[in-house]
């Protein structure tokens, strides 16, 4: 399987640091070859159709639509589930990505 690459969508992008770390523990432990990296609203729109899927931290789910334009149904854009979120989940926050990008 390819590398899969995995775009982080919030404000600053420090917090989302954190789930960055967290998510590719979760990968090396599946063994699964992953990009994944965090950044703002702004660069984000500019690179979205890099990506595999591109996931907004809650905070920024207002920016959902607007994203999801911007991706023209090439990309999937989804608001990163906010428990997981707040728990810095990397494991189920990789195994929705990994779902969505299977489907």
């Amino acid at each position: 399987m390819n590398e899969m690459k995995i775009l982080l969508v919030c404000n600053a992008g420090m917090s989302t640091s954190i789930l960055v770390r967290e998510m590719e523990k979760a990968a090396k432990e599946q063994q699964l070859e992953l990009e994944v990296t965090a950044m703002g609203f702004t660069q984000a729109e500019k690179v979205l159709l890099d990506w595999d899927i591109v996931m907004l931290g809650p905070q920024v789910r207002h920016q959902l639509t607007g994203l999801q334009k911007a991706a023209e149904g090439k990309v999937p854009v989804e608001v990163i589930n906010m428990r997981d979120y707040g728990m810095m989940n990397g494991a189920n926050v990789l195994k929705r990505a990994l779902e969505i990008i299977n489907e």
